[in-house]
C-alpha cells in the first residue's frame, strides 16, 4: 500500500485512476498540458459527478462557466496581455493569510523554490518568475478551463461546501485519465472574466481550473510534501 506521506504515485501522462485511492494519490497541480481537445460531454459528467458533493441544506452554492475553444482563446489573450501590463488584480476576497507565519510561511516558500527550481528559475529572477506566473492566465495552455462562482450573500459555511466540490471535480476528472490545475490567481482577473463571461454582478469569481491531458513536461513531476497525519491529527478513543 502507496504511503500517502511519501508523496503521490509517479507521474505517468494519460493514466486514469481506477480507484478513489490512486484518484487521491494521482491528483496533482498540472502546468504543462497538450493540446487534445475535451470534448463538451465529458466535461458535463464530471461535473455532474462533482454536484455529488455535500453542501449544508443541499443548497448546492457553486457556479461553473466552462470555457474551451475560441472563447478560452480570447479569454487567455486578454488576462495574460493585462497580467504582463499591469500586474495581477486584487481579488474580491482574501485567500491567504494578511499575516503569514511558520509553518505556512515556510511551506510556501519551500513549494516556490522547488517549483521554479524544476523551471531553472533562480530566488530573485523576477522577470522570468513574473513569465512563468502569467502561464496561470493562459491556463498552462490547457484545451479547457473551468472558473468557480458563487453569489457574494453566501457565508463561510457554503465556501467549506465549494471546496468539497472543487476537489470532488479534480478527483472525478482523473477518473477519465484527465488532470487538473486550480488555480486561485484566476480569481486576480475577475474584470476580464466578466468581459467574456456572463458572470452575475453579484457573484464572486472564486478561482479557476486547467482541465486536459498533462505533458510529460519536468515541471508536472512535482511532489509536494505532506505533513504526516501524526502532525495534524489527534485522536481519542481508539
Amino acid at each position: 500500500m502507496h504511503d500517502p506521506s511519501k508523496g503521490a504515485l509517479p507521474f505517468e501522462a494519460g493514466s486514469i485512476a481506477r480507484t478513489v485511492e490512486e484518484a487521491l494519490l494521482s491528483r496533482r497541480s498540472i502546468r504543462a498540458f497538450r493540446s487534445d481537445p475535451v470534448p463538451r460531454e465529458l466535461v458535463e459528467r464530471i461535473l455532474g459527478l462533482a454536484s455529488r458533493a455535500p453542501s449544508g441544506t443541499n443548497v448546492q452554492p457553486w457556479k461553473v462557466y466552462a470555457v474551451a475553444g475560441a472563447a478560452r482563446e480570447r479569454l487567455a489573450a486578454e488576462m495574460h496581455a493585462e497580467f504582463l501590463a499591469k500586474g495581477e488584480g486584487k481579488r474580491q476576497y482574501e485567500y491567504y493569510p494578511t499575516k503569514w507565519r511558520d509553518p505556512y510561511l515556510a511551506r510556501r516558500r519551500k513549494l516556490g523554490w522547488d517549483y521554479y527550481g524544476l523551471l531553472g528559475i533562480g530566488k530573485g529572477d523576477f522577470d522570468k518568475t513574473k513569465v512563468q506566473h502569467a502561464r496561470n492566465y493562459v491556463f498552462f495552455d490547457a484545451p479547457a478551463a473551468l472558473i468557480f462562482a458563487i453569489d457574494d450573500d453566501f457565508e463561510k459555511g457554503s465556501w467549506l461546501d465549494y471546496g468539497m466540490f472543487v476537489q470532488s471535480v479534480m478527483l472525478a476528472a482523473r477518473g477519465f485519465g484527465l488532470d487538473t490545475c486550480p488555480q486561485a490567481a484566476i480569481a486576480s482577473a475577475h474584470t476580464v472574466i466578466r468581459r467574456h463571461l456572463p458572470i452575475g454582478e453579484r457573484e464572486i469569481v472564486i478561482c479557476g481550473m486547467a482541465l486536459g491531458y498533462a505533458r510529460d513536461d519536468a515541471v508536472n513531476t512535482l511532489v509536494t510534501e505532506r505533513e504526516p497525519v501524526s502532525g495534524f491529527a489527534k485522536f481519542s478513543g481508539f
